[in-house]
């Protein structure tokens, strides 16, 4: 009996030893509206959550010092909103539907069917972006193909690969506020 408490006490010692190596941060916000018509009383809910997520990385990983200084990393920020009306709940995606700017050039990208479309400032289409699975971008300019997302600026930022140097290029479209 006494091996038996040792060894589930040395098991439940051991599952409770492991490090976290992100740093999360969620905030949920709920919005009721109640709409009085001549049909009754109808409420509408909006919930939106907005999760903050950051990989942490230590300066000096295998130093001998007790406190450690955490390397500065990117926040991936993700936004969902979710509308329950009827009964029936819908998940919404947050718009990035705005004006960005690009070396002193005014961009306008837009809701379409399938994503979103990018506009010249004289209304021509300069491109596409389409939403991956895991919450980034594709964006298609002609035959220019580059991945993207959005930081917690709201900026887009596009990363886009050249064969020929095998280099990687970032660019930043900020958000006209």
């Amino acid at each position: 009996m006494k091996i038996i408490v040792l060894g589930m006490a040395a098991f439940l010692f051991s599952v409770n030893i492991q490090a976290q190596n992100k740093n999360v941060k969620t905030e949920v916000k709920t919005n009721i509206t109640t709409i009085k018509d001549s049909q009754g009383e109808k409420k509408l809910v909006e919930t939106k959550e907005i999760q903050e997520v950051q990989n942490l990385e230590l300066n000096d990983a295998n130093s001998n010092v007790l406190n450690k200084d955490i390397k500065e990393s990117p926040v991936e920020v993700t936004a969902t909103t979710k509308v329950t009306a009827d009964g029936v709940t819908k998940l919404i995606d947050v718009d990035r539907s705005a004006y960005y700017e690009l070396d002193g050039t005014k961009y306008q990208v837009s809701t379409d069917k399938k994503g979103y479309s990018v506009f010249m400032p004289d209304g021509k289409k300069a491109a596409i972006l389409r939403k991956t699975s895991n919450n980034n971008y594709i964006y298609k300019s002609g035959n220019k193909t580059s991945f993207g997302h959005f930081n917690s600026d709201g900026n887009m930022i596009l990363e886009t690969y050249d064969d020929k140097t095998d280099t990687i290029t970032i660019t930043t479209y900020h958000i006209e506020k």
